[in-house]
């Protein structure tokens, strides 16, 4: 995550070396200059889709969200602090890149790991079905692949179906999240996305509208997490050690799944491919490789322990208490001065 703020903070300096915006059809795993601390690591695919040309090959035609991301990212630096959901542990070159060129910089999560209670209702977009927990709790222990593409995703069909086929060949039970409007409709389909998941078998495949992801991904039945890496679901993912199979769709997405597959090692990364002998093989891998499961498990230990008493997110959010406490007790002062 960090690193995509990271680099919104260089436009000018990328367009002016002309690394931004970047052919379309170009080469993706082209490397960016630029970034500092980032040369070796940053490529363009790691960079939202508003990064490419717009139209022709010539010219500089920046899309206008990218300008409205840079002004917002430029504009961080005259503000008093800035909280970021994370963890050193995750993102310890970014912060320590950052730090220093801000003034006051708090990495307070993974957030929703330093809470012992449930979120509310009102912090999801769906309504959950609890049901599939107990679909969960019918089966063996690592044993079922996990299916989300957030809440904001839509899929062509036939990406549905390189999916659907990939998942069926990998051989594993699947519970799928899919919301009414995920995939989108097609000429010629005759059935729907879940009549063709209910078509597998209710033992091997089970389809929800939406589903409490903190408690199906710290089941017992989870082994993996087919992912679109939003950071939420990172940060979920990371804290119940699942190994993860990323395809990110757009965002900070491209980089988190860049993360997940070749820096923390807990996962793999689709890169922007939808095939399904792709699906299946690196569903396989995630279910079945010794190396992928203990970098996952490994990476978990410590997300918890930088959460718990005396871990550094615990004392960054005790700083930020602080330093808000203190903020008050200036405007207070403030407001009494001028009512003198």
């Amino acid at each position: 995550m960090m690193e995509l703020e990271r680099s919104l903070r260089e436009v000018g300096a990328l367009v002016e070396l002309g690394e931004l915006p970047f052919p379309a059809g170009g080469d993706l795993d082209e490397p960016v200059r630029g970034v500092p601390g980032m040369e070796s690591f940053l490529r363009r695919r790691d960079l939202p889709s508003v990064c490419r040309r717009r139209g022709g090959t010539g010219g500089v035609d920046l899309d206008p969200i990218l300008h409205v991301f840079a002004e917002a990212t430029a504009h961080s630096r005259e503000v008093r602090a800035l909280v970021f959901n994370t963890t050193a542990s995750l993102e310890g070159p970014a912060l320590a890149h950052i730090a220093p060129r801000m003034r006051n910089v708090f990495a307070v999560g993974p957030l929703h790991a330093m809470s012992s209670s449930a979120p509310a209702p009102a912090s999801s977009l769906w309504i959950k079905d609890d049901r599939c927990i107990a679909w969960l709790d019918g089966q063996p222990d690592r044993s079922v692949v996990y299916v989300s593409l957030g809440s904001l995703a839509v899929i062509k069909h036939d990406q549905f179906a390189e999916f659907l086929s990939g998942l069926v060949a990998a051989g594993y039970p699947f519970l799928w999240v899919l919301r009414a409007d995920t995939v989108a409709a097609s000429k010629g389909q005759h059935t729907t996305p879940q009549e063709s998941i209910g078509a597998v078998g209710e033992d091997k495949a089970r389809v929800v509208a939406w589903a409490p992801q903190r408690d199906v991904l710290r089941h017992r039945a989870v082994g993996c997490f087919l992912t679109h890496a939003g950071w939420n679901s990172t940060l979920e993912a990371a804290v119940e050690g699942v190994p993860m199979v990323c395809w990110p769709f757009f965002g900070d997405q491209l980089i988190n799944s860049r993360n997940v597959g070749a820096v923390w090692r807990t996962g793999l990364d689709m890169k922007d491919v939808c095939d399904r002998a792709v699906v299946e093989r690196m569903v396989r891998e995630a279910m079945e490789s010794d190396e992928v499961r203990s970098s996952a498990q490994k990476l978990a230990r410590v997300v918890r322990r930088d959460v718990s008493e005396g871990g550094s997110s615990a004392r960054e959010f005790q700083r930020l208490v602080r330093f808000i406490k203190e903020l008050s007790m200036e405007g207070a002062k403030s407001d009494h001065q001028n009512q003198g």
